[in-house]
């Protein structure tokens, strides 16, 4: 609805998709969805922790995907790791907090 009201801007949005809609052009053209973003998705977004928690870890264990757990919302970019994360996970989590915080404080000085 926020993407509707024009308040998400620089990116497509679109969904909800089945995961396999969402990151497979092929499940998605197979299904008949008609979407920018089907087969595309850059970033999943998810309904609560434990959905999150799943997807996370499947592209972990799976795909070998490396991830960053940020939680987004509160006055400061939260890190949330896995007692199982490795360093390398640890340290993107770190960056790509201090990488929103910093472009928050930055958009506040700006106006």
């Amino acid at each position: 609805k926020m993407a509707d009201r024009g308040q998400i801007r620089g990116g497509l949005v679109d969904g909800p998709l089945a995961f396999d809609n969402a990151v497979s052009l092929e499940a998605a053209k197979t299904k008949g969805i008609v979407s920018t973003v089907a087969g595309r998705a850059d970033i999943l977004v998810v309904p609560d922790l434990e959905s999150g928690n799943m997807i996370a870890k499947q592209l972990e264990y799976l795909a070998n995907a490396l991830s960053a757990g940020i939680v987004l919302g509160a006055r400061v970019p939260i890190v949330l790791t896995s007692r199982a994360d490795t360093a390398e996970t640890r340290i993107a989590s770190c960056v790509i907090a201090a990488l929103i915080a910093h472009a928050a404080r930055d958009k506040q000085q700006a106006g």
